[in-house]
């Protein structure tokens, strides 16, 4: 019994003494002593500046150190626009250590929006004017797959002259790039990443048959593709006056059977490979 009493005794005086330091600690009562008032950023300050980040902060300051709580005061300043992530730390005895991390556009998301290399979207003023970088465009759900392709079209061209400035999948699921000559491919919706390659392979023997650069190139044959060139500029005429190429364009983007002979001056391939190249002279 003696035990016992000297047991519950010992464990009494224990929490009178860890009880106030646990709530010191937890900020449950003191929470103005030690008060935090000083704010320390690291950041790019590419986008973001430091006092749109201290604005952001400011009012979780204030507060003792050890009752002041990092979430809120981290979520207040990833809600910025241009952030990425945030990384909060408490130093001794008044001090917030900030570590913000910007996004990093990789391209333009549909009209308004953009996407970072990691395939998360984000929206941000002013986003219409980095028109330098790529435009792709799907559904939002399928950003990862647009990124991956767009990455391998940008391997499989690098060696062709002719670079990739937009992609586009269609909710359909059909492939469509635009090239930085303006034009553009279509791949359809099955076997994209093969039709490119396989039409890649034959596009140095089809460059040479025009000085100007084709209108579409339409991938979506079983064995070939058709390609467009619009008719050879008048001089002194802008390229947006030359009669009949829009209409051109649109009928060799739009195959209407297997087979179909395509109108002048698109040529179709019966098959892509090299040794049957003579199909597509004109």
């Amino acid at each position: 019994m003696n035990a016992a009493l000297k047991l519950a005794a010992w464990l009494f005086a224990l929490a009178l003494v860890a009880l106030p330091l646990v709530g010191v600690l937890q900020g449950w009562f003191a929470t103005d002593s030690w008060p935090v008032t000083r704010l320390a950023v690291r950041a790019e300050f590419a986008h973001v500046d430091a006092e749109q980040i201290r604005a952001a902060a400011r009012p979780y300051l204030g507060q003792g150190f050890f009752a002041i709580r990092l979430g809120p005061l981290r979520d207040a300043i990833a809600r910025l626009p241009w952030v990425e992530r945030v990384e909060t730390r408490k130093r001794w005895p008044d001090t917030v250590d900030v570590v913000v991390y910007e996004q990093q556009p990789y391209a333009r998301w549909g009209n308004d929006r953009l996407v970072n290399r990691h395939g998360a979207l984000f929206a941000v003023a002013g986003a219409e004017a980095l028109d330098t970088l790529p435009r792709l465009a799907g559904p939002d759900e399928r950003v990862g797959e647009v990124l991956r392709f767009h990455a391998q079209c940008q391997r499989d061209f690098a060696a062709s002259g002719m670079a990739v400035t937009s992609l586009e999948l269609s909710p359909r699921g059909s492939w469509r790039i635009g090239l930085s000559s303006g034009t553009q491919v279509e791949l359809g919706r099955e076997q994209g990443a093969e039709r490119l390659r396989r039409f890649l392979d034959v596009w140095s023997r089809v460059a040479g048959m025009r000085a100007q650069a084709p209108a579409p190139i339409d991938l979506r044959y079983a064995n070939g593709f058709a390609v467009a060139w619009p008719p050879p500029a008048a001089p002194g005429a802008p390229a947006s006056a030359l009669p009949g190429a829009a209409a051109q364009a649109a009928a060799a983007t739009r195959p209407e059977r297997r087979g179909a002979a395509a109108p002048s001056p698109v040529h179709v391939a019966a098959s892509i490979s090299p040794s049957s190249f003579a199909a597509l002279t004109p």
